[in-house]
């Protein structure tokens, strides 16, 4: 089985972010880089897959040069290879352009399977997974807290507010992940040795076959055309309660009109 886990690199959420402001895009080298947290757990179903059914883990990734550092995470996990588009003439790529590009690199490392988490701590769409899905042409399992293959057949529990849902579909299918599936393993030093001999390739935009004219902020289908940086925490207000603290904290409530 040939299991693509697609993998982002994000600013770390204990970092200061923020947004570039010559053309509102986020500024990656201001925060340190991490693998998104959902792709973690991505990543770690993509190895329980591998070693329950054999084949192989390829992590696909988008980014610059500094990706690299999550690429070989990845693969200290456990994955076999990657491949990994890295090109300035990316920059500003939305989700329509992102999935078209991933729909081209999935098909060029012969699927069976794509695992991604179900959105990513940065951009917060959770678009992507049915976007590839629908580009594809392959069934979208999402949010899934459980994942079985037998044969060509897949089932998952979708998770809900209230429960989980039994959706099942045939391979090849795209699966995007939630929190609850699994707890992903940490890199041994035995992982981050053997990482630095996988295959990891490089492509740009022209080695993936992808038309230039389709990605890149300029040919953007949504931009952020402003934005500001959030306001100062406002000083709290406190409450002293001299008998009658409950009405005041009422009053206070009601005029937010919480209550």
């Amino acid at each position: 089985m040939n299991i693509v886990v697609c993998v982002k690199q994000v600013p770390d959420t204990e970092s200061p972010r923020k947004l570039k402001s010559d053309d509102n895009t986020l500024d990656r080298a201001a925060a340190d880089g991490v693998i998104n947290e959902l792709d973690e757990y991505a990543i770690e179903e993509a190895l329980a897959l591998k070693e329950a059914h054999g084949g192989e883990v390829t992590v696909l990734t988008i980014g610059p040069d500094k990706a690299t550092e999550s690429i070989r995470k990845a693969l200290a996990m456990g994955a076999d290879k990657a491949i990994h588009l890295v090109d300035d003439a990316f920059v500003g790529s939305d989700a329509l352009q992102t999935s078209y590009a991933l729909q081209q690199l999935v098909t060029r490392a012969g699927a069976d399977v794509v695992i991604l988490g179900s959105e990513s701590t940065d951009a917060r769409t959770g678009v992507l997974p049915a976007m590839l899905s629908e580009r594809l042409g392959w069934p979208q399992l999402t949010l899934a807290n459980k994942v079985e293959i037998a044969g060509t057949a897949v089932t998952i529990q979708r998770q809900t507010d209230t429960g989980f849902d039994k959706v099942e579909a045939s391979l090849p299918a795209v699966i995007s992940v939630v929190e609850k599936i699994n707890e992903p393993r940490y890199p041994n030093f035995k992982g981050i040795m053997a990482a630095k001999k996988k295959p990891v390739e490089s492509l740009s935009i022209a080695d993936a076959g992808l038309d230039a004219a389709l990605v890149g902020g300029a040919n953007a289908y949504t931009t952020v055309v402003d934005h500001a940086d959030a306001p100062a925490r406002a000083k709290g207000e406190i409450v002293s309660d001299e008998g009658d603290g409950g009405v005041k904290i009422a009053d206070f409530l009601a005029s937010k009109k919480f209550v």
